[in-house]
């Protein structure tokens, strides 16, 4: 091993406030998939150096082998949780993507190096692999832990995945084996959708979105007013790799998808985004947190529907006569002090001050597409879709998002196409605004769905140290 190998990545940061003094990012890594198959799904290398001609341009596009992936939360194969002490790799290094397919169930892994600006494919897993080795199929959320790689599943076997329970499987960060199974004991968790952790405090939360017949072909109507969707939290032991504990938080709390722990981790709370409520199409924000062995979790924050001309609704909305937010991502500032909602229906990206936990304060909000309103780019530009996946920079100072959510569910809320769309806004003394220069607008045909920064960013950071 060289002596370099012999000093941790320097971009792997001890606690929270430290990442936030790093290096500015310069380049970002994009999803795109192509939604009827005609073509593979891509990773787009976008230039977000303040110092360059190029910024906000494509710089470069990795064209995936095959069609029919649906790329979406994909992860780096190591972040700061490398420091943590129990790590068994502490000199791994921020350099492969790991990227799944959630409708082919493949995984590709991508290196970044030697030239961050053109990754490479070096490795394919196959579904048939996956399967043999975990009985799990779509894979969805990468997040890198201590001694390895921990994939998110929405499927399990037979031909439509719910012929067996969804979970977690863990990767090999070194050599991309699959070790198999995650869980040994997963209680009533049946469905599956985003986890992560507090890993000073040994603890994994997970959330439910469906199974897959629930959502390949689109949202399916009678499960959603049936209530048929997730609407659990699971708590689990991280290092026993057991299950503790379940919250339902109401089988009317339609889609529990996204979870964000406080980074800090002498912090025992996070929050949950919930799509909808079926008896009023509110979204929501809950908070969760732990006291004395126990978590807990209440509604903290609701985002109303906006009532809307029947005609300027696709046909699952207009029975309604409104748009409900549709709260699809949120993402959490490496201070803890802002969580961003994206509100992919209404167009809608609201800024929250939670500095209380369990008072968050609405302190910005900017309006951008939307199912009726289709609120246009301040460049003048047209902007389809909604605010969806959201990455914050380790500073905070920058918010970057895409449009797309997946893509039959494209087809049902936004009928009129979705090309795929990049924007940032910022976060400082001016408040909270979009960049009017900054809009990328990717090729016909492709849309844009998961950012990845590079050194890391805010949805995948793990530390197990606190901030002085």
């Amino acid at each position: 091993m060289s002596a370099a190998r012999l000093r941790p990545d320097p971009s792997f940061y001890p606690s929270p406030r430290l990442a936030m003094e790093g290096p500015v990012e310069t380049l970002a890594y994009v999803a795109l998939l192509c939604p009827d198959g005609s073509r593979p799904d891509a990773l787009a290398v976008i230039d977000l150096d303040p110092a360059s001609a190029r910024r906000g341009q494509i710089l470069s596009r990795l064209d995936l082998p095959h069609i029919g992936d649906e790329l979406h939360h994909y992860g780096w194969n190591a972040c700061s949780s490398a420091l943590c002490p129990m790590t068994g790799h502490p000199f791994t290094e921020r350099r492969y993507l790991i990227v799944p397919g959630i409708r082919s169930s493949r995984l590709y892994i991508v290196d970044t190096r030697p030239d961050p600006r053109a990754p490479r494919l070096v490795q394919e897993i196959s579904p048939e692999e996956l399967l043999r080795k975990t009985g799990y199929s779509r894979p969805h959320t990468v997040h890198c832990g201590p001694e390895g790689i921990y994939i998110s599943t929405l499927g399990g076997k037979g031909p439509h995945g719910d012929g067996s329970v969804p979970g977690i499987f863990l990767l090999d960060c070194e050599t991309f084996e699959i070790r198999g199974q995650w869980e040994m004991a997963r209680g009533p968790q049946t469905m599956s959708y985003d986890f992560w952790w507090n890993i000073p405090h040994d603890y994994m939360i997970s959330s439910e979105w469906g199974l897959p017949p629930q959502f390949e072909n689109g949202l399916v109507a009678e499960d959603l007013l049936a209530n048929r969707y997730g609407h659990r939290l699971h708590f689990w032991d991280l290092r026993g790799r057991r299950h503790m504990q379940t919250i339902d938080i109401g089988a009317n709390h339609q889609m529990a998808l996204e979870v964000r722990p406080a980074h800090d981790p002498t912090k025992d709370y996070g929050f949950l985004g919930v799509v909808v409520d079926t008896t009023n199409l509110e979204g929501s924000i809950w908070t969760w947190w732990r006291e004395e062995g126990t978590f807990y979790a209440r509604k903290t924050a609701t985002i109303a529907p906006e009532p809307a001309d029947a005609a300027k609704l696709p046909a699952l909305l207009k029975p309604f006569g409104a748009v409900p937010a549709l709260v699809t991502d949120i993402d959490l500032s490496l201070d803890d002090r802002y969580l961003y909602v994206a509100c992919w229906g209404t167009g809608e990206l609201r800024q929250y001050d939670v500095s209380n936990p369990f008072s968050p304060r609405l302190a910005g909000s900017i309006r951008l597409g939307g199912v009726a309103e289709h609120t246009p780019h301040p460049s003048g530009a047209p902007y389809h879709g909604g605010p969806q996946m959201i990455e914050i920079s380790r500073d905070g100072k920058r918010i970057y998002f895409t449009n797309s959510l997946y893509s039959t569910w494209d087809t049902q809320f936004y009928p009129e196409g979705i090309p795929g769309q990049m924007v940032m806004a910022h976060n400082g003394a001016d408040g909270f605004a979009l960049d009017r220069d900054f809009h990328i607008a990717f090729e016909d045909g492709l849309r844009a769905h998961q950012i990845r920064l590079e050194g890391g960013d805010c949805s995948t950071e793990s530390f197990c140290f606190p901030s002085a």
